[in-house]
């Protein structure tokens, strides 16, 4: 079997889909109005929770193939560069994961009802008024800023190794390479 040195297309069509989501889903969490006692899950809020439950299914989605189909092996480099690496996608899949399923129990526990992409409803992760699910949507704000800071160190990765070192690694995942 020939080793792999580009991602294959799905996993490149998926990280570029959720790329995007996630900048969508970034823009509308800054200018959603605050979530208080009596909001309604209506305008910009239905917007996030659909974006949202939508990063959730291609992450899950993106996860079962990369289980199943593998990653090309890292570029050799230095040893730090490449467990700060693999620890950088450890929090990206683990926070494009749990980030969504947080903000789903937090509405799950203001009552509620969660829409796969805003069209398919699912089931509840908490019951409504569940104080333990109201805690989750400061965990869910938290874990935001926390997966923020892992995608700026994966862009900062990304663009250290197209930029100074000049090699593939961003070349790999990107759109169109064979």
């Amino acid at each position: 079997m020939e080793q792999q040195t580009v991602y294959n297309p799905v996993a490149r069509a998926l990280h570029w889909g959720i790329f995007a989501l996630v900048g969508i889903e970034f823009a509308i969490a800054w200018i959603m109005p605050d979530m208080r006692r009596g909001t309604l899950p209506t305008g910009w809020i239905a917007w996030h929770i659909g974006v949202g439950t939508s990063i959730l299914v291609l992450m899950l989605l993106r996860l079962l193939w990369r289980l199943l189909r593998g990653a090309p092996e890292l570029l050799p480099g230095p040893v730090w560069q490449q467990r700060l690496a693999g620890l950088v996608h450890v929090l990206l899949y683990a926070g494009f994961l749990l980030l969504p399923l947080l903000g789903w129990i937090n509405a799950s526990s203001r009552g509620w009802t969660v829409h796969l992409a805003g069209l398919v409803a699912l089931p509840a992760l908490a019951a409504s008024g569940a104080s333990w699910g109201h805690w989750m949507g400061g965990v869910h704000q938290v874990l935001a800023y926390v997966l923020l800071g892992a995608i700026g160190l994966h862009v900062a990765g990304a663009l250290y190794h197209a930029v100074i070192e000049r090699d593939d690694t961003l070349r790999r995942m990107w759109p169109g390479r064979r």
